[in-house]
């Protein structure tokens, strides 16, 4: 019974407690809905405003640049054919090494050739004895002729015989410039300076006069080319860029990164349009001194068509998009903001070009727009502090 009646006494205290927990509750809840309906200019912030970073708009120099995909292609590249038929004895390079033309590169075996010369070289000797002899009859036959002792008929038979003799020296010295050339061609020297690629005879192995398979190739990689393509639409500019006689700059990438790898310039275009494809093909020169560029890899390319003299720029991450199209945040003097459609022209390394709508020393939203509209106050921060700390 004493239990019961302690338990009666404390439920007043216990329904209190109980009120006085509601009622904080309905206060907190008031409060929090009274911050979030507050207006964005009466948030508090930095300096009475929202936090965000700011820049300057600028007018500067800026590159009108095509972009494109390229495929770098050696000036020359020769698959290196032996033109006489024998064994393959000597290789004088190695694989990879860089060579100059008319270094030797490998030797087939020249004895055939050379007793086919010494050949060549003995059948022009006894011809021109033979014509030597014929000479000294027909200074014979003449003097006899001038005394009566011969008829006329003899001296020119004569003549016609050292012509005959003449003609078959000729031959016999064109064979022994052949023979003299089978054994030139037995040394395969490069042609070109370039690189040397992979072996595909080895030493021992019989060759074949003019094969198709040929022994090495001799690539050449600087100076080097590109080729890529652009949309005939870009023609009629690229033509224009091109008659004021200045080299116009190309500039290639890695596929992989944005780093630049080389700078070249544009060499010519296409005589045509490829009909079936839209586009029509130019060709770029690189210097390539380090070898930057691959023959055969597809790089990236960025072509210089022209300069936009002062024009004005802002950074791109500044420009947001709406339903009605680009807009900046601009900074009004008191510190609100206000929101300024832009006509954006281009965007190349984070920088946007400007056409309309922004002049050269405004102030605008760079970070933090996500929270501004028309006549937010704002709190600038220093470079550097992130928007909203």
């Amino acid at each position: 019974m004493d239990v019961l009646n302690a338990r009666l006494k404390s439920k007043p205290r216990l329904w209190w407690i109980a009120g006085a927990f509601a009622l904080g509750a309905v206060w907190l809840a008031r409060g929090s809905f009274a911050a979030e309906a507050a207006p964005p200019n009466s948030r508090p912030g930095h300096g009475g405003g929202i936090p965000v970073s700011a820049t300057t708009v600028e007018a500067r120099d800026v590159d009108v640049a095509l972009d494109a995909l390229g495929t770098v292609t050696p000036v020359s590249a020769v698959t290196i054919t032996s033109r006489v038929a024998g064994v393959l004895q000597e290789v004088h390079y190695t694989e990879g090494q860089m060579v100059k033309a008319h270094d030797l590169l490998a030797v087939i075996d020249p004895r055939p050739y050379q007793a086919a010369l010494a050949q060549a070289e003995g059948q022009l000797v006894r011809d021109q004895a033979v014509l030597a002899n014929a000479r000294i009859d027909l200074d014979r036959y003449r003097a006899a002729a001038r005394e009566h002792a011969i008829p006329e008929q003899q001296v020119a038979t004569q003549e016609a015989v050292i012509n005959e003799d003449e003609g078959v020296v000729k031959l016999d010295e064109g064979s022994v410039e052949a023979a003299q050339v089978n054994v030139d061609y037995t040394r395969i020297v490069s042609p070109i300076d370039g690189r040397v690629g992979l072996r595909m005879i080895d030493p021992g192995n019989n060759v074949a006069a003019n094969g198709t398979s040929g022994l090495v190739m001799v690539t050449q990689l600087s100076p080097i080319t590109v080729v890529f393509t652009l949309a005939q639409d870009h023609l009629p500019q690229v033509l224009e860029a091109m008659r004021h006689g200045e080299p116009l700059r190309v500039e290639a990438f890695d596929r992989t990164s944005p780093q630049e790898i080389a700078t070249g310039r544009l060499l010519t275009i296409d005589n045509q349009v490829e009909q079936a494809t839209g586009t029509f093909r130019l060709k770029a020169t690189f210097a390539n001194a380090d070898t930057a560029l691959w023959p055969g890899e597809f790089v990236k390319l960025r072509f210089i068509v022209g300069v936009l003299k002062n024009a004005v720029t802002v950074p791109a991450r500044a420009v947001q998009r709406g339903p009605n199209g680009s807009y900046v945040f601009v900074i009004k003097p008191d510190l609100t903001v206000a929101m300024r459609h832009v006509a954006i022209t281009q965007t190349e390394d984070e920088i946007s070009v400007v056409g309309q709508g922004l002049a050269a020393g405004e102030r605008i939203v760079v970070d933090g727009q996500y929270r501004l509209e028309d006549g937010t106050t704002v709190a600038v921060q220093a470079p550097g502090a992130s928007p909203g700390t």
